[in-house]
This record gives structure tokens, sequence and C-alpha cells, in this order.
């Protein structure tokens, strides 16, 4: 019997805002409405539309109720029993590997997976599959961040301090993050900072509700962020305002670095960036002024081909001001993805086991085979990183098993990763919803939601939550950990895939423990009882860690590594032919590729389709009127969407937003060049040229389906 109320967390964004789910009655289709949960710290009731909504996606109308296969007598994907689809799944994996090799079959996971699918889902690869082809979209989010924090501190969790210091520092510098629209409870924070007396300074090449916030806005030209992070450390240098004790005690590396910015003079930097000479300096000043700082990034920054030494250059400037290593300063990723930070922890990405350990170092892959059972050498080692496995489609890889993904609207240049999907000889999907990846698939298996599932995710903070099931999934659909567990049966491995998540919580557990992400000391009574647990927590009786670094950095020898980094330009710079830069990004009422929120009303009426933003200058030239579509051709394809007017935004830049397919996707736009450490697309910088378009013309890179596939709602 479920309780009357259930108190869980919204299925969306890194918060992992808490609410409670109630019943609504025999009569209701959803089965579950959202109430206010005012106790859980990090949102304190507030939610956004898409986590009032979420119920929605839980209606019949909208949801897959039963596997789909498709009929070669029809090309369709039409409906079929559990049994079938699953012998059809085992079948078309075991048949690739015996006729092209383990590596032929890839693994595609999500970073909204829990901790337990994602750690199920690697070891299924790992051990059933004996694949090194797995990777996840998580890769596209924060991966950059994440590598620049393993090169400064020798540990990568997102944010090193919980969110309630945010407002009781001096000053934050967030660069490449709209609050407001990705995580408008999160706003609160920048509005309780600036309540207590602390200066908010926002990075954007867009005056975004954001922005709007901010003492002082930097609106640098898309691209150039790490010119703009060493010309404030090179300011922070001229003007000695460096810690010296700090640098001394707490680092190494700071000569080569400083050396790197020095050739970053202010005037050279503004004409990188568009940043007036004045602006910089303020920066420095409001940032060194207060007692305490923090840097805090997201996409923006991150999603470049340059991310990992943006964000490491952000990192400097902190190390440099002594802001690091102690209360109520340093740098921190906002992670995007509801579980974007326990995603890339236990196992789904190319190149990690459980408990963040690297699947390259001998003693790691000895501890977790202990823990399944097998011989280090029966591990593969790394794989592709997520763009060039999915590029690799169709070639070496002729099989993929995806589980919460759609890069058919989220990767870059997707028209081609479209045609590297559609020429596999076997692809299977498992999804909530009919998404425009599952529409191509040869078998498509209906999971349970957040709400019909128990198991943990670990937000932005590094905190360890529990989603708690509140309702009974339908009669048609089953967990991802049901499914593994089915098809490792099938493949021969009867045991060590249970479905139970708490037992694999367990075994996640004993995986991690010793390793950099630990969570040996986390169980779901404490996360229940302590609204959940901060890793790094080793054994039972350990408080759980919400601010690292405070005595010593996660390196051998305990000391932060600054490293040297110089501007380059971005992979793709503007020409005659291609004069402007598109960056993309999300918008408040729609999510990721928008699979889910795109099937709710509500947030359809508020955001209903693309467009493209635009300054009015830029539009005069061109002869482009608001409301009139406006095509956007890329190297890689074109894209048309109705044009948005504002002066918000620099008159070189352009700015679509990413959660639909068709003609408006932005995808169809972006560059695939990737981070050389990171293996981070950039998503955020690409040349474009703009063409006014009447409004009856069609657009767009089309690309042929694999066959007509099934309605959502048959």
């Amino acid at each position: 019997m479920l309780p009357a109320t259930t108190s869980t967390h919204c299925p969306y964004c890194a918060l992992q805002c808490g609410m409670n789910l109630r019943p609504t009655g025999p009569g209701g289709d959803v089965g579950v409405e959202v109430v206010e949960r005012t106790d859980f710290p990090v949102n304190r009731g507030a939610l956004c539309g898409k986590g009032r909504t979420a119920p929605q996606v839980l209606s019949s109308q909208v949801r897959l109720a039963g596997p789909l296969i498709r009929r070669p007598a029809t090309g369709r994907l039409e409906p079929a029993t559990w049994e079938e689809a699953l012998r059809a799944v085992a079948d078309g994996l075991r048949r690739t590997r015996e006729s092209h090799g383990q590596d032929a079959v890839g693994v595609f996971g999500g970073g909204g997976l829990t901790n337990e699918k994602a750690y199920a889902l690697g070891k299924f690869a790992r051990l059933v599959l004996g694949t090194s082809q797995i990777d996840y979209n998580g890769r596209f989010c924060m991966s950059s961040a994440a590598a620049a924090h393993q090169r400064a501190f020798g540990l990568d969790r997102g944010l090193p301090f919980p969110l309630e210091d945010i407002p009781r520092t001096g000053c934050v510098i967030l660069v490449g993050s709209n609050l407001a629209e990705t995580m408008p409870p999160a706003l609160r924070y920048l509005t309780e900072l600036k309540e207590n007396g602390g200066r908010l300074i926002v990075v954007d090449p867009r005056r975004t509700r954001t922005a709007e916030q901010a003492d002082l806005h930097l609106a640098p030209r898309p691209g150039t962020d790490l010119a703009l992070a060493l010309g404030l450390l090179h300011l922070v240098v001229a003007e000695g305002r460096t810690d010296e004790a700090f640098i001394r005690d707490r680092t190494t590396g700071f000569a080569d670095a400083r050396a790197a910015a020095m050739s970053h003079w202010p005037a050279l930097v503004e004409r990188i960036t568009g940043v007036p000479v004045p602006q910089l300096r303020e920066a420095v000043r409001m940032f060194c002024d207060a007692p305490d700082s923090m840097v805090l990034t997201a996409r923006g920054p991150e999603q470049q081909s340059k991310g990992t030494d943006t964000v490491g250059a952000w990192i400097n400037l902190c190390l440099a001001t002594g802001r690091a290593g102690r209360p109520l300063s340093g740098y921190g990723c906002l992670t995007g993805q509801g579980n974007g930070q326990g995603g890339r922890e236990h196992g789904q990405k190319a190149d990690q086991l459980p408990g963040y350990r690297k699947l390259d170092d001998p003693a790691a892959r000895a501890h977790v085979a202990g823990v399944w059972g097998v011989h280090p050498d029966t591990l593969p080692g790394p794989g592709r990183s997520a763009y060039e496995l999915l590029d690799a489609l169709g070639g070496d890889i002729k099989a993929l098993l995806l589980m919460g993904s759609n890069p058919v609207v989220s990767a870059p240049r997707a028209a081609h990763i479209e045609k590297r999907i559609a020429s596999l000889d076997f692809l299977a999907v498992a999804d909530v919803v009919l998404s425009e990846t599952a529409e191509l698939a040869d078998v498509v298996l209906p999971v349970t939601q957040w709400a019909e599932e128990t198991g943990t995710t670990t937000n932005l903070e590094g905190r360890v939550l529990l989603r708690r099931r509140a309702l009974s999934p339908p009669d048609g659909v089953r967990s991802d950990l049901q499914v593994l567990n089915a098809l490792a049966a099938l493949l021969g491995w009867e045991k060590g895939f249970p479905d139970d998540p708490e037992e694999v919580f367990d075994e996640l557990r004993r995986a991690s423990a010793g390793g950099p992400a630990d969570y040996a000391g986390i169980t779901y009574r404490r996360i229940a009882q302590e609204d959940g647990v901060f890793w790094p927590c080793p054994e039972p009786g350990h408080p759980g860690t919400p601010r690292l670094f405070l005595d010593r950095f996660a390196t051998p020898d305990g000391r932060a590594r600054f490293v040297p980094v110089t501007h380059r330009p971005a992979a793709e710079e503007t020409d005659e032919e291609y004069p402007v830069v598109l960056t993309t990004g999300r918008v408040v009422s729609q999510y990721q590729s928008g699979a889910q929120t795109r099937r709710v009303a509500e947030l359809n009426a508020a955001a209903p389709g693309p467009f493209v933003e635009l300054h009015p200058r830029l539009a005069e030239r061109l002869g482009i009127a608001e409301g009139r579509p406006v095509a956007v051709v890329s190297r890689r394809g074109r894209a048309v969407a109705p044009a948005r007017l504002t002066t918000g935004i620099r008159p070189d830049t352009v700015f679509m937003p990413f959660h639909w397919p068709g003609e408006g996707r932005a995808n169809t736009l972006t560059n695939p060049a990737l981070d050389p450490t990171s293996r981070m697309p950039e998503f955020k910088v690409c040349a474009v040229r703009l063409e006014a378009v009447p409004a009856e013309a069609a657009a767009g890179e089309t690309v042929p389906d694999r066959a007509a596939p099934l309605d959502a709602a048959d």
C-alpha cells in the first residue's frame, strides 16, 4: 500500500527540487498531483512550471503504454508483448556481437537516469555485452567543467559547497548561465545574495532575465570567455591583488599561469571579447574587494572546443585571489541534467567505473571487478566519447541500446547523427515517450517514470537524494532495471543484475567504496532521515561532506594546481559567407530535447516553438521582420524559425533554443568540434548566415525515416 502523500523530487534539472505527490483519486488519468514541500532546503517549496506539471507526462495520452516492434511486413512500429520485445533486443545484440565483435554493439545512456540505472547500465555494457562503446548525453553538458575540476583540484563535484553558501558570499561571477530560466527556484539564492549586500556579475552575450539582476553585466562575443577570464587575471596580477600566502601554501604552478595571463593585456582582451576595459577593471574591483567571492559557470563557457581551458582560466582566477579551499569562496559548476552529477560517477561514461574511478587504473579495475565477481582482465578498456560514438553508428558500431536520451534533437550536427542512427542494423530504445530517436528504433521498450519507481539521484551540490515511488506504473510498463535484468538473463547472465533499486544501490556503495565519489556510508534510510547525504561519505558514521577542500585539495600533494592556458579562436570563426555567430540555450518552459515537456499543454502554450533571437540592427540590415520566418544557415545545415527582435543580444550574435525537432532544430546547425580533453562539442559557437524567407517556404535538412513510425497516441 503506497502512502497518501509521498515526498520525492522533481524529474527535471539538477536542483532536484523537493515536492510532495498526492493521489488525485480514481477519476484522474495521471494519478497524482504536485503539492508544496517546504521542508526540503534546496527549493523550500518553490517549483518552476516544469516541476508543477511533471505529472502530466504520466498520462496515458502522451506516454508509451507497451512495447513496440518494427514489423518487416509494414515497416511500422507496432505493439508487441514484452517477451517478444525483449527477445528481439537480445537477439539483435547477440547477432551483432557474433557477426561483428563485441565493440560493434554500442550503449548510450542519459544524465537523467538514476544512480542505480546508470550503474546497472555500465555494468551491463561491460560484463554482458563486453563492449567498450558506452557513453552518455552528460558528455554534452558538464564534461568540460568536470575535466577542469579534475586538473585543478583532483576531484570533480559540480559545487564543492552547498547552495546555501551562495547568499552569504560577497561577490558571485556567474558565467554563461541563465538561472532565471534554466533553474528558476535557484534564482532566489542570487536575490538573497544582493539582499545581504553581495554583488552579482553576469557574463553572457545576451541580456537575459538573469543578467537583468546583475550589478555588472559583461557581454562578450560567444567563444571569447577564455580571453575574458585571462584578462581579469592579468588585471589581478597587475594591480597587486593576488593572495601570495594562499598561492605559496596551497597551490602549485602559479608562475606559468601568471605568465600566460600577462600576455592577455586589457586592450587586447577588449578587442577579442568586445567587453570595454573599464568593465574589466570594475569586475576585478568587485570580485577582489569582497571578503569572499565565487565563480559559477554553466554551459556558456563549457560547451566550447576549448571549454576545459576556459573553465581552467576561471579556476585560476579563484586560486590567484585565494578564493578557493575556504568557506564562502570557490569555483563551482552549475550542473544541468537531473542526475548529471551522479550520472557521470558510476560507470556509464566511456572512461569510468563506479565511484568516479578511472577505467584505465589497474587498482580501480581490480576493485570493481572484485565486487562484480569477475577477473579485471575481462573488463574492456575506455571507449569513444558521446559524439564520436554517435558518429560511428552504422560504421564500426552496428547496433545500439539507448536509454534516456534523444540525440536526434540534442546532438550537434543533428541531421548527420540522425542519418547515422537510421543506418544502424539494429536500434533498441528504452524511454517513457516516443521520442524522435525512438521513432527510428527497431524495438521500443516503455519504462517507468520518476513517480513510479524508487531510486537515488545526486544533485548539483553532490547531495545524494531519494526519489520515492508514489504510484504503480501501467501494466504494460517496466522499469529500466527490470529491462536490464531480463536482457542479461536472455544473454546468459542469470545473476548479477537485480531489479530491486535498493539492492542495486547497496552494490553501488561497495563498488564506489574508496573511490573519489565514495557512497559507502550512504543508505536509503540515511537519505530519507537527513534530506540527502553529501558525498564523499566513506562509512556509515561519517557525516557526509557538504564542503570540499577546506583542509586540502584532492591532489596527491593536497595542493590545487594552476594550469597555464591561453586564448585561442573558436573552431569555426565567422567570415564573409557566414558572418554571424550562433549560440544556443534553453527557455524556461521546455527542458533539454523537449521529449517530455513538449507533451505538456501548459508548457507548450508558454513556449510553443523555436525562434531566432537577433538584434534589431542586424534584422534591419537583412530585411528581417519581427515574427517572420528567418533561415539560419551553417556549414552543416539550415533551420527556419520566427524572428524575435531584442536589443538584449549583441548585434553580431543570434540565439536559438534547442528543444525542438524539425525545421527549427537548432542542433542541425551546431558544430561537433570537440574539446581535446573533455570531448565536449562546441554547441555554443558556430558561424552562420541569416536569410529572410517567405512564411510558406519549407526548410531544414531532411532525413528519410527508416520507416513510418507509430504515432504516440496510437
